[in-house]
């Protein structure tokens, strides 16, 4: 299981027939990237993929993998298979579409996993979380459950966030943008700007910080959030780390705690796209402050902390995907999670990054969000 939940080809051919599409499996010549710390060799574990979005390990090493427009695949053996049905009505526009897939822990004996999609509905559409059983011939979601969609739906057709964190208890942790219109952010009884917990069920646990629905819906755990896309708990330390969209400037790294407010859009170290200053500025009395912060932005995807046997030069390092300059960034935190160093990756040499995961093996798998998008393997060059 990955961290989330705890060279490239010269030449990849791909034929695209009922659905089904056929990929190489081994990169025809992988390229080595030097870092600071270790050679790394790049490889094309698959094409053809239209707007991946999320990618997840599955025991016996394939992938799955959901595209933007809303199909979910399996990769193995070289091959993409055809879309697996049974996936709900899916509003696949904007930034919308199907989003992330999550593996419960349980999944070798159950199948169960989780994902999350914008959806239509009343008002325009919105985020949702589902769970479901995958078949054991890989060809169909059955006890397809939605768990959560968020309490107000509409027309816009960005910041639906939405990553999948596991807890060490089994709760699950997503968080929801703001939607477009970053006021929401600050009102606890809207789900948007939100980090959310729920039970696996779709129930609300009953220390969450508002749980009585008083003052802030019962699912939020903190507010304040522009657009969380990148969620991640810390198999270490069980530390909650999100990362989040800025505007022109402002990308944030944070620790969420119950109740409290990440300060979209009253403070930010960013700048509205016309450049006008943003709330009050970069820091007000009861606001948090962010572990890290980008500016300009390096618009983040994507969050995983390297725990892993490949790398241990990384080891505790956070990985974030970047979209806007299509790079991998490596952060060296401290023991509380603040960054004191940033190497940045594969800067513009293999397209917009939108996953990153660390797999069991610990090599670090990446998505490319692109119309022919790619699923890419990162692992130690050979010495010598």
């Amino acid at each position: 299981m990955n961290d989330r939940h705890f060279a490239r080809s010269a030449a990849i051919a791909f034929v695209a027939m009922g659905g089904a599409i056929a990929l190489s499996s081994v990169s025809v010549c992988a390229e080595v990237v030097e870092t600071q710390k270790l050679a790394l060799q790049v490889d094309t574990v698959a094409d053809g993929l239209e707007h991946p979005w999320s990618v997840e390990v599955l025991p016996d090493g394939a992938y799955i993998v959901s595209e933007r427009p809303g199909r979910m695949r399996v990769v193995r053996d070289g091959k993409a298979n055809e879309p697996i049905e049974g996936l709900p009505d899916i509003y696949a526009g904007g930034q919308g579409g199907l989003l992330d897939i999550a593996l419960d822990p349980a999944f070798p004996t159950t199948r169960k996993l989780y994902f999350t999609a914008s959806i239509p509905g009343d008002g325009g559409q919105g985020t949702a979380v589902f769970s479901a059983v995958l078949s054991g011939d890989e060809k169909q979601l059955d006890n397809v459950t939605r768990l959560f969609a968020m309490n107000r739906f509409s027309a816009t057709s960005q910041h639906f966030g939405s990553r999948i964190a596991i807890a060490g208890d089994g709760r699950l942790f997503f968080g929801i943008g703001e939607r477009g219109e970053m006021d929401r952010a600050q009102d606890p009884m809207d789900h948007a700007g939100s980090i959310l917990r729920i039970d696996t069920d779709g129930s609300v646990p009953a220390d969450n910080p508002y749980a009585d629905g008083r003052k802030g819906m019962p699912e939020i755990w903190s507010i304040g959030h522009r657009n969380p896309q990148g969620i991640t708990i810390d198999p270490e330390n069980g530390r909650l780390l999100t990362v989040e969209h800025g505007a022109r400037g402002g990308d944030e790294i944070n620790n969420p705690q119950p109740g409290r407010n990440y300060g979209w859009p009253v403070i930010s170290y960013g700048h509205h796209y016309s450049g006008a200053e943003i709330g009050k500025g970069e820091a007000a009395k009861g606001f948090e402050q962010p572990l890290y912060y980008w500016d300009p932005s390096i618009a983040p995807s994507a969050l995983a902390v390297y725990r892993g046997a490949m790398f241990p030069e990384w080891q505790g390092d956070f990985l974030v995907s970047a979209l806007k300059y299509q790079l991998l960034a490596r952060l060296e935190p401290d023991a509380e999670g603040r960054v004191l160093q940033e190497e940045r990756l594969l800067e513009r040499d293999y397209g917009r990054i939108r996953d990153v995961v660390v797999a069991p093996d610990g090599a670090v798998l990446l998505l490319t969000d692109e119309e022919n998008g790619a699923l890419l393997r990162l692992s130690r060059a050979p010495s010598g």
